[in-house]
């Protein structure tokens, strides 16, 4: 699962969402040796001919593009969202690649958790609202993950907010 529980003392835990990453990096390099390697077989044949060097730089650029592409999605994955739960306050922080963090504070005691199975920007949508604002949280995990997210979640909410 992509997020963790902890218990940073008896009554705070910390709870850490991030995005799925499933390609490492030596996945990367089979990946574009891969293309690499099955791009150039047609090229065999035209070896010592003009056509070469009028297929090539096309090649060269899918290749390129193919690069940029997979570095692109791995930099907009590095999403980290922290939420933090005392007695006294729950904080969410959201990290993104570009930008400043986002913050939302509220008092357990008025935090409602939700589950949208309709009408989100996915199924089972997942967000907390009080404080006057309803921010989102792991919409980035599976379906899967978001129920368990929200079943997890509303209870140790619940808990935290009764004394």
């Amino acid at each position: 699962m992509p997020y963790t529980w902890t218990d940073t003392s008896q009554d705070n835990q910390e709870l850490r969402l991030w995005p799925h990453q499933s390609l490492p990096a030596h996945g990367f390099a089979a990946t574009i040796l891969g293309i690499f390697t099955l791009s150039t077989i047609p090229l065999y044949g035209l070896i010592g001919t003009v056509l070469l060097w009028g297929i090539l730089p096309f090649m060269l650029m899918a290749l390129g593009a193919m690069w940029y592409a997979l570095r692109r999605n791995e930099r907009d994955l590095q999403i980290m969202e922290v939420l933090t739960l005392t007695p006294d306050d729950l904080h969410l922080t959201r990290q993104t690649p570009k930008g400043a963090p986002q913050e939302w504070h509220c008092n357990p005691y008025w935090t409602q958790v939700n589950l949208h199975q309709k009408g989100g920007p996915v199924p089972h949508y997942v967000t907390l609202s009080g404080a006057g604002r309803e921010v989102e949280i792991g919409a980035f995990l599976s379906e899967d993950e978001r129920k368990e997210l929200y079943a997890e979640l509303s209870e140790k909410v619940r808990r935290i907010a009764t004394p």
